[in-house]
């Protein structure tokens, strides 16, 4: 018997399967999880089909950011040096200003690991790489354009999903089905499992301008009279996170571009000659910034990883790497029973219980900085000092470390 897990999942008259195929693992979304565990997976001779909805990975303002500890994943599947060919830039420190000349410098050069910088990297050319390595395995698969609108639910257990796209409706029967669809996961939603969500001060508004020689280099946050600048080092660009209240979108919208760009000299002065490229709403994106987290990450025959579990604040660039994180883990985990062809519901709950802790600590230590960093900087009513604990030197050493490796280092097993 099929089921549905919502109602709106119902198929309708139209819907007939055009085809049914089997895999050991189907996974939904091609993200940097989605993409990572199929790899790790076929590595194994374990059979993937990875489903993807859009018809490419190509998407504007993603996460570009690649830690030291991604990098030393990739070391290990002696995948690290190739990646490193693709156009790239390479960030050692973070620099925090204020207007008023204060400076706080983290500097990821003096870290032990091969790898002392964050990588910045579209993430298009990141996930096509990986995927390039998956497809020289012939038990791996690639469907894009694959719309998943059901899970396949039979005695209470999850046995594949069914999607929409090329065509018509297709079913996959699979041993177990994963969850990578983001922070909007489809297959959470089916699954009936709950995100719980944290606060946040603020959102942003994502741009990009031209960088110049002497701009100096590297990921630099600019603060001063209620206005705060986040700078990421593209090459010939700057990406540029323009941070403001939580709630206040309509309202800087409203007011147009002309005071948009003239919040942004505020704190940029010496954007003057180039912040006028700023002409049309389209050439900025708005992200809304959330944190959540999901109790339970787990089904009978489901598993969820990657922001459909956990997701992430864009402070301090760390989301893609907890979701690769996660991946690594549930293959070292999943591999063996997958061969097995007996994966049990402990087998799903060790991959929560081992990634469980880090995602919460790193998200707690995020909510730490928004609250102490980021909702003091955008208060218009105090002049923004950096806190006392981010000028000592012993204590400077530690959100390096945590951005970079995170708590618990995870590794490749094979």
């Amino acid at each position: 018997m099929i089921t549905h897990t919502t109602s709106n999942s119902d198929l309708s008259e139209d819907s007939i399967v055009v085809d049914q195929r089997q895999t050991d693992c189907c996974i939904v979304g091609g993200g940097p999880a989605g993409v990572v565990l199929a790899l790790l997976l076929v590595r194994q001779g374990v059979s993937v089909i990875l489903l993807e909805t859009h018809r490419d990975f190509d998407r504007d303002f993603r996460g570009d950011t690649i830690q030291p500890s991604t990098m030393e994943i990739m070391d290990e599947l002696d995948l690290a040096e190739r990646l490193l060919e693709l156009p790239h830039t390479k960030t050692y420190q973070i620099t925090l200003k204020t207007i008023r000349g204060e400076k706080v410098s983290f500097n990821f050069s003096g870290l032990k690991t091969r790898y002392p910088y964050i990588t910045v990297m579209p993430q298009v050319k990141f996930l096509e790489f990986v995927v390039a390595e998956a497809q020289r395995y012939p038990n791996f698969q690639l469907l894009l354009g694959a719309n998943v609108q059901a899970l396949v639910e039979e005695r209470d257990e999850i046995g594949g999903v069914r999607y929409r796209g090329q065509g018509g409706w297709h079913e996959i029967r699979s041993q177990v089905v994963i969850g990578a669809d983001g922070r909007h996961s489809r297959v959470r939603e089916l699954a009936g499992l709950e995100a719980i969500q944290t606060s946040a001060p603020m959102d942003v508004l994502w741009f990009r301008l031209p960088r110049l020689s002497e701009d100096g280099e590297g990921l630099n946050g600019r603060i001063g009279g209620g206005r705060m600048v986040a700078m990421l080092d593209r090459g010939d660009l700057w990406q540029i996170a323009y941070v403001f209240p939580k709630g206040t979108y309509q309202k800087i919208r409203a007011a147009g571009l002309e005071t948009l760009r003239q919040n942004i000299l505020e704190v940029l002065p010496e954007f003057k000659d180039r912040v006028q490229e700023l002409q049309d709403w389209h050439q900025i994106a708005f992200l809304s910034v959330e944190s959540s987290y999901v109790r339970k990450w787990y089904r009978p025959g489901l598993l969820l990883i990657g922001d459909a579990a956990h997701v992430m604040s864009p402070v301090g660039g760390v989301g893609i790497n907890y979701a690769i994180q996660d991946a690594v883990v549930a293959a070292n985990v999943l591999s063996q029973p997958f061969k097995e062809k007996h994966i049990q519901l402990s087998d799903l709950a060790a991959v929560q219980r081992q990634r469980a802790f880090p995602t919460r600590a790193i998200q707690t230590f995020q909510s730490f900085l928004q609250q102490r960093i980021v909702k003091t900087a955008l208060d218009k009513n105090q002049a923004f000092t950096p806190p006392f604990f981010l000028r000592l030197p012993i204590l400077r050493n530690i959100p390096p470390h945590l951005i970079a490796l995170g708590l618990k280092p995870v590794h490749v097993q094979e």
